[in-house]
């Protein structure tokens, strides 16, 4: 298993409280050896191994990683602009996802015309 499938079930329930013009609009992609969820083909939030990946406004970013589950991605050893690691202790309950994703999606809306 190269990323969490029992996080990307669970990601594709939670996905299912947005409203159908958001879902119709998502579409999962294998990238960074894991997965990635595209909101109208920009990132939103992923899967790398065990961690969720997620997509921040970079204004929010500050706030974001001031909580205990949260830490740049570094996928090429550096911090990458706006993304993050969450560990499993920052969405082991849904309303932590849901938040999670929202997070990530708001970012996407950032960037799709």
């Amino acid at each position: 298993m190269a990323y969490n499938e029992t996080l990307e079930k669970r990601m594709d329930a939670a996905w299912e409280v947005f409203p159908k013009d958001i879902r119709s609009r998502l579409e999962k992609k294998k990238m960074f050896g894991g997965l990635a969820y595209l909101y109208k083909g920009k990132m939103t939030v992923g899967i790398v191994k065990q961690d969720l990946m997620v997509r921040v406004i970079e204004s929010k970013m500050p706030k974001v990683l001031t909580h205990s589950a949260a830490r740049p991605m570094d996928f090429t050893k550096r911090p990458m602009k706006e993304f993050i690691y969450v560990s499993e202790s920052g969405f082991n309950v849904e309303a932590d996802l849901q938040y999670w994703l929202e997070l990530g999606l708001e970012h996407a809306k950032t960037k799709v015309s």
